[in-house]
């Protein structure tokens, strides 16, 4: 297996890129690539319940995405709010930075913003006043490759349909496919893992081994400890649930609530992981080197190629993979 970040690049027609959400949830396209023989499938995700036998659990991340982009008022600026760590206190990505020094104080969300400190990333923990309403002034996170701003279809559409806990400024995407009606047909549980910006940000290193993941924080309950340790397969609904249960020990699941900055790049011995089901990721991500740990480098990178020549749609809003 490569360390080399070359060697987990492609290359995408831009076409292909999903800018909107198919009209139906389920409607979407799914390649089955199945590990071990490399033999893949075209279905569709409709089908997916068809995948998943009676002994088998499977576990979906059910963090709720907030409304977390914010426009400040005069001189105009953004600020993506990632991790709220008090009442009124939150850490924050800004644009443009190099006007939010410590101790800038802009108007926004109909209160003040303070820059109280820059974080080694260039992050900034901002308190406001008054803690800003979201729900009246913020909007929806679209991923920076969707070159749009965003629709009133977007506050429902980029959310799953069992949506809980609130935290996320990105959508655990590989869930936006469930209508209400699948879940109904499979055994499952939830975890919740909140995720950050960081979800966006590239690697910069030229050796996987030498990039440095963001942290994450999660929650595993004891009732999907159980499920998943009576399973016998693990249908892990995207690279969050992996990371969540992959951050655990070998041998039977415990409760938890923490973080994790754990990051998957081939090799890994998956310990509680048989199956994943995934979107398709940017090229040169983390995301993409997780599931080419999983499926393979080759195998996955093949797969990406045959999704291409069969005009997928790529990325948050596109088409699935199931990993088997």
């Amino acid at each position: 297996m490569s360390d080399l970040l070359d060697d987990y690049d492609y290359q995408l027609p831009k076409e292909l890129i999903a800018s909107e959400p198919l009209p139906e949830r389920d409607a979407s396209r799914m390649l089955v690539l199945r590990r071990n023989s490399g033999k893949i499938e075209h279905r569709k995700f409709s089908d997916f319940p068809t995948f998943v036998h009676k002994e088998d659990i499977v576990v979906l991340n059910n963090s709720r995405v907030i409304r977390a982009r914010l426009l400040t008022e005069k001189p105009r600026g953004e600020l993506l709010l990632a991790e709220q760590v008090g009442e009124k206190r939150w850490i924050c990505l800004v644009r443009p930075g190099r006007k939010w020094a410590v101790g800038t104080r802009r108007g926004v969300a109909n209160t003040t913003a303070e820059v109280l400190k820059i974080l080694p990333g260039g992050e900034r923990i901002i308190e406001f006043e008054e803690a800003p309403n979201l729900e009246q002034f913020g909007t929806v996170p679209l991923p920076p490759y969707i070159e749009r701003q965003p629709l009133p279809d977007d506050a429902d559409r980029y959310q799953t349909v069992y949506a809980g806990p609130a935290g996320s400024v990105a959508a655990p995407t590989a869930g936006l496919h469930f209508t209400q009606q699948i879940l109904e047909r499979i055994p499952h549980c939830f975890v919740t893992l909140h995720v950050g910006p960081g979800t966006f940000q590239p690697i910069k290193t030229k050796k996987l081994s030498q990039h440095q993941m963001h942290e994450e924080r999660y929650v595993l309950p004891e009732y999907a400890t159980n499920a998943i340790n009576q399973a016998k397969r693990v249908l892990a609904v995207g690279t969050t649930v992996v990371r969540v249960l992959e951050s655990q020990p070998p041998g039977s699941l415990k409760p938890k609530e923490g973080r994790t900055s754990l990051f998957i790049y081939p090799p890994f011995d998956f310990k509680h992981v048989d199956m994943l089901l995934t979107n398709f990721h940017l090229p040169r991500s983390t995301l993409l080197a997780l599931v080419c740990a999983f499926g393979g480098r080759e195998n996955v990178l093949k797969a990406y190629q045959e999704a291409i020549k069969e005009k997928y749609r790529f990325y948050s809003y596109g088409d699935c993979m199931l990993i088997c």
